[in-house]
């Protein structure tokens, strides 16, 4: 119930502040930016207006009144006394305060509650602006722009996003993501959008349109253009999806159960059920098109893989036995080779037209997950992973799982070209391998000691008592999950033609525009500016006009790490010119989308001013010294004139 207040940089002679009087405990310290007025806010919904006592007071009680004259103040923030000034109430019965935040420039306090009900007041005279429910849960987080016009709130039970004008008393944005475990993203072909699925039920792929299977024996399909869903897919049967697939063209989706263990296949135009392709005995957890279109392989828990013909009149199925449950499926951008990864660690691969098995590779040191924050020993040595994908030419594949790591297999080797570790993040559970001897405590590991009967808001006390005994895993809006590090591997614009020889190829053709466009497909940085420095300067404004609108910021980077550090400054800046007079409407129109690649490029240009003035400067240093050297000269040799005239004479 005491808030204290500490200076970042070492002061001599300072003791820390105290803020003491709340009967509760301090939810935030806000700071006033004349460093004579500070306010407190505690849970009970108390604010306290802190003001620097005069520098001859005698007492540091709180009960003290202070004088509110800055001119009395002659030291610094760290020497500064403080008392009580005012005390206010929110006075909202039956709620706590959640969160608060303090827009300096403008006065105004924002207060959360735990009933998702928000306040705004008008400081230091506590004038209640309006007060508004927006959110059948509490309100976790809250922030206000620099401006102070929108207010944004956060609901973590609900995954709830909000954005409100306060003026005109309207919602800005209002939408709900992700609030567990993200287990699946997906690129659409354009690479614009980005589509992301996580256990609370959602999945992404496809286009311009999002297909989504759930638990609720639900297939739908959203349009990206006008964001509403246009078709629902439903199975003859109660069933929960757990795996879904696309084909090439879009004209049909397929999904699997886990609970009757069929796949339903739906006409994506009419919406009609047009097959039940059934055969597996155990939850179907993998599904692939392939890239011909004409195949379509399940994976499932009963140790196999089916090639089933879905758009042929031979109803024939090809099966693959394996030692162990399927976890992913694969097919080679060709479509002649098909890999399973399965729960042993094993990547198996087959031919398709064949139907024999061709290579084995044995993944389980590679697969090796994380140690979990509250494990007692060190990490498993063995993994399975459960996403693959080829890579454009086919000759390697990509593999990721419940590991920091990715993972990069030569097929026709079968050896492992280099591992990939994903993220640093500490924060992640399962991130390190070894123990970490800085959690132990006297009292053991403290990620296994239960913190929870601390909580102060007694209805989270009574959430967290009507939980079941060990279970981790149920109502994750009420239950805290720590997220989990997860690999998946999905590339995305990638062709088998899309290869570093190929850019080679167009560039001897002198190509140029084709040759840009597949290096940044490829988005290598040494290809791209290779690419860049080869385009003659009179055919710059052409290309740049050719160049597609997804790839005008890569182009921005591009260009603007030229401008850093290439000699040729006349040649980047024509660049410049082209790219900003053809693309500045759709990057002003875009600015927030591709702010970091133009705030990278006004920087390069920036510098490039600088160089240019400095530059312009010595070279003026340097003609004003030739100059007055010239004068020199002239007023010498005539001064050598006059003297042979007066000889002379």
């Amino acid at each position: 119930m005491t808030a204290r207040l500490f200076t970042l940089n070492p002061v001599e002679g300072f003791r820390p502040k105290t803020f003491a009087g709340h009967r509760d405990s301090d939810q935030r310290i806000l700071l006033r930016g004349l460093q004579t007025v500070n306010y407190t806010v505690s849970r009970d919904g108390a604010v306290f207006t802190w003001k620097a006592k005069p520098s001859d007071a005698e007492s540091d009680s709180d009960d003290a009144e202070p004088i509110a004259s800055t001119s009395a103040i002659a030291n610094s923030i760290a020497h500064t006394r403080w008392g009580v000034h005012k005390r206010n109430y929110f006075h909202q019965p039956g709620t706590r305060v959640v969160c608060s935040t303090f827009h300096r420039p403008s006065g105004l306090l924002v207060v959360g509650f735990s009933t998702g009900v928000f306040g705004l007041w008008e400081m230091p005279s506590f004038s209640n602006l309006h007060t508004l429910s927006i959110s059948q849960e509490k309100i976790s987080s809250v922030a206000v722009n620099a401006s102070g016009e929108w207010l944004a709130f956060g609901a973590a039970k609900l995954g709830q996003l909000l954005v409100w004008e306060w003026q005109s008393q309207s919602y800005v944005l209002k939408q709900q993501g992700h609030f567990s475990t993200m287990s699946t993203v997906a690129y659409a072909p354009d690479g614009v959008n980005l589509a992301t699925g996580g256990e609370d039920g959602k999945f992404a792929k496809q286009g311009q349109v999002l297909f989504s299977a759930s638990l609720d024996g639900t297939v739908r399909a959203a349009d990206l253009i006008r964001y509403r869903v246009f078709r629902t897919f439903t199975s003859p049967t109660p069933a929960q999806f757990a795996s879904l697939a696309v084909d090439p063209s879009g004209e049909a989706v397929a999904a699997g159960s886990q609970d009757n263990f069929e796949i339903c296949l739906w006409s994506v135009q009419t919406g009609k059920l047009l097959d039940v392709l059934a055969g597996h005995t155990a939850p179907v957890c993998a599904l692939a098109f392939s890239p011909t279109g004409n195949l379509l392989a399940s994976g499932s828990w009963d140790r196999s893989v089916r090639l089933w013909n879905v758009f042929g009149r031979s109803r024939a199925v090809e099966p693959f036995q394996l030692s162990s449950d399927v976890l992913a499926v694969a097919f080679r951008p060709d479509g002649n080779e098909l890999a399973v990864a399965t729960l042993d660690g094993q990547l198996v691969f087959f031919d398709v037209a064949e139907g024999r098995q061709m290579s084995i590779i044995d993944t389980r040191r590679d697969a090796a997950p994380g140690r979990k924050l509250g494990d007692l020993t060190a990490a498993p040595g063995g993994g399975s992973h459960s996403s693959i994908c080829y890579t454009a030419d086919g000759r390697c594949v990509l593999a990721g799982g419940r590991s920091p790591y990715v993972a990069l297999y030569d097929v026709r080797a079968g050896v492992l070209l280099k591992r990939f570790k994903t993220s640093e993040n500490l924060a992640l559970d399962g991130t390190q391998d070894k123990l970490d001897s800085r959690r132990v405590t006297e009292a053991g590991n403290a990620d296994l000691i239960d913190t929870r009967g601390d909580e102060s808001d007694a209805e989270e006390r009574r959430q967290r008592d009507d939980e079941l005994p060990g279970a981790k895993r149920a109502d994750l809006a009420r239950r805290r999950v720590r997220e989990e590090v997860r690999t998946t591997v999905r590339p995305v614009d990638l062709a088998m033609d899309v290869t570093p020889q190929s850019v080679l190829g167009l560039l001897a053709k002198r190509s140029w525009l084709p040759a840009l466009i597949t290096a940044f497909r490829l988005n290598e940085r040494a290809l791209v500016h290779r690419v860049f420095s080869a385009v003659p300067g009179d055919d710059v404004r052409l290309v740049v006009r050719g160049v597609p609108q997804v790839y005008v910021g890569a182009l921005v980077r591009c260009v603007a790490e030229a401008l850093e550090g290439s000699p040729r400054v006349e040649f980047v800046m024509v660049w410049v010119k082209a790219v900003l007079g053809t693309h500045g409407r759709y990057l002003r129109e875009r600015a927030g989308e591709h702010a970091g690649v133009l705030r990278a490029l006004q920087k390069a240009l920036g510098e490039f001013e600088n160089l240019i003035v400095k530059l312009c400067e010595e070279n003026n240093a340097t003609l004003a010294f030739l100059a007055d050297q010239m004068k020199l000269k002239q007023a010498a040799a005539e001064q050598v004139g006059e003297d042979v005239v007066m000889q002379e004479a």
